[in-house]
């Protein structure tokens, strides 16, 4: 399932899936669904089975991922019919962010081979960690909005896993029960604050650098999250191109070392690292501007399209 949060008239953010052009609503499908078998408090049950909340609906674990699944499954066989509640057209809602309020976002630096090369390091033995907060994250169909604090915002096409129950001391060979599903990410990194200091933090926190989506695909979609090419294109050019075979960590080593620091929750995110070709590593330097459009796609996961901003030009004055 390709699962999605969105909007519709600004109302309240809602969990979904994507399925052939459309969203359907899983909390109303599941209501719809307990219906037909007859139940009396299908509402009520829907409330606990299939939340509307992206994050219950995680940490319901695999149990609630079959409901959402059977759900679907009954939408689907009657017909896939736009009713402006329970199945909307694509083009009607807006996507935003697939997990908008993790507990924790950890990112790994210098994790592609060629990536460390070009910034001329040698291959870690641990994996370099770091953070990012809450207030990076931003949707698939939200601008990159520059500040006006720097000149330097940086791309970065990143693979990025979801963690789909609590993970702590996990052994490598058991991660992949652990995640939940995957999504395209872009850490934005403003390089001129990230190297004023030692610690990267003020460079990769800046409000909305993190761009996420479009949506989480479930691991069953992904059989082998370790063999997928991943490519970032600025206005069309590529940038950026590798695949997660070139990891120096993969996502089963990553959850293992993770976990034995930091107790993994459902809704967690972790991101991979980025391929070679970063616009501070080029020669001359290249970085985003107004009016540009950065666009990654990682195979079988999705395309993530996101126009740079400044911010001036997104402000609403009253």
């Amino acid at each position: 399932m390709k699962l999605v949060n969105y909007i519709v008239d600004k109302q309240e953010k809602r969990t979904g899936i994507y399925e052939d052009g459309v969203i359907i609503d899983l909390n109303r499908a599941y209501e719809n669904y307990k219906v037909s078998e007859g139940s009396q408090i299908a509402k009520k049950t829907a409330a606990v089975y299939v939340p509307s909340d992206m994050t219950l609906l995680l940490e319901g674990g695999e149990e609630t991922l079959k409901e959402a699944e059977k759900a679907v499954n009954y939408v689907v066989s009657n017909g896939l019919n736009v009713d402006g509640k329970v199945v909307f057209n694509k083009d009607d809602v807006k996507l935003e962010a697939p997990v908008g309020k993790p507990n924790k976002i950890i990112c790994v630096g210098h994790n592609y081979r060629e990536h460390i090369l070009e910034m001329k390091r040698e291959l870690p033995e641990n994996p370099v960690l770091f953070a990012k907060f809450n207030n990076t994250i931003s949707g698939p169909e939200d601008p990159i909005v520059k500040k006006d604090i720097s000149d330097q915002y940086d791309f970065e096409a990143e693979f990025a896993f979801v963690i789909g129950k609590q993970a702590k001391n996990v052994k490598e060979e058991d991660a992949l029960d652990y995640v939940a599903g995957y999504t395209v990410a872009n850490d934005v990194s403003v390089r001129d604050l990230q190297k004023r200091t030692l610690q990267w933090l003020q460079g990769k926190s800046v409000d909305g650098t993190l761009p996420l989506g479009p949506w989480l695909v479930t691991k069953d979609e992904v059989p082998d999250p370790h063999n997928l090419d991943i490519e970032l294109k600025v206005n069309g050019e590529t940038k950026q191109k590798s695949n997660t075979s070139s990891l120096v960590f993969n996502v089963n080593r990553l959850v293992d070392f993770v976990s034995h620091l930091i107790t993994l929750e459902p809704g967690d995110i972790l991101l991979t690292g980025t391929p070679g070709g970063v616009g501070v590593a080029r020669d001359p330097q290249e970085f985003l501007q107004e009016g540009d459009t950065v666009t990654i796609s990682i195979d079988q996961v999705g395309i993530l399209e996101n126009e740079v901003r400044n911010e001036a030009k997104t402000e609403v004055h009253v």
